[in-house]
């Protein structure tokens, strides 16, 4: 004779396994949320300043647990943060604003937003962040990146070619071009 009971126990259980299987796979692709505009109530994360008040690309670092993003003055700063050997949290997402669609050096945008993984960083050219370190000027388009590059100096990378040394180093250690800062 068939134990109704347990039968029902045993598919009861297979369905809710199979469903937070799905929640649990659906989970670990953890969506990246989508950028944040930029707002005169965003202060950056080391330097609690207001982030419009400066020139230059910024950067927004999204983790996990948290709703609202973690603000940087300068890419650079971002990067960095990213890099850090001390840094322990879940970063879900870093978004740095796309100067091929800046209106100016000092006019970054506030909504011109892109994946760093996605973006095209000239290094080493003789842009300076918003906070007066050197900076990394980041693009959606190659060309406009290159374009930069051929006008400010230095070289374009992707965000995995970028070392730490590159953004942890001091800055009196690293050459500065001196120049026209866009």
């Amino acid at each position: 004779m068939i134990n109704f009971k347990a039968l029902f126990a045993t598919v009861l259980s297979l369905a809710l396994f199979g469903i937070l299987t799905a929640c649990q796979d659906s989970g670990s692709a953890q969506n990246k949320p989508l950028p944040i505009e930029l707002t005169s109530e965003a202060a950056g994360h080391y330097c609690q300043m207001v982030i419009l008040d400066h020139e230059g690309p910024k950067a927004q670092i999204h983790l996990a647990g948290y709703e609202a993003p973690i603000w940087f003055s300068q890419v650079r700063d971002g990067i960095a943060y990213l890099k850090s050997p001390e840094q322990s949290a879940d970063l879900v997402a870093l978004y740095v604003n796309d100067m091929g669609e800046a209106i100016s050096w000092s006019e970054p945008g506030e909504g011109n937003w892109i994946d760093a993984e996605d973006a095209y960083f000239v290094v080493g050219s003789d842009a300076i962040g918003g906070m007066g370190a050197p900076e990394l000027a980041p693009f959606a388009d190659l060309e406009k990146a290159k374009e930069f590059a051929a006008a400010h100096g230095g070289e374009v990378l992707r965000l995995s070619e970028i070392s730490a040394e590159t953004v942890l180093s001091p800055i009196e250690n690293q050459t500065i071009i001196p120049g026209e800062h866009g």
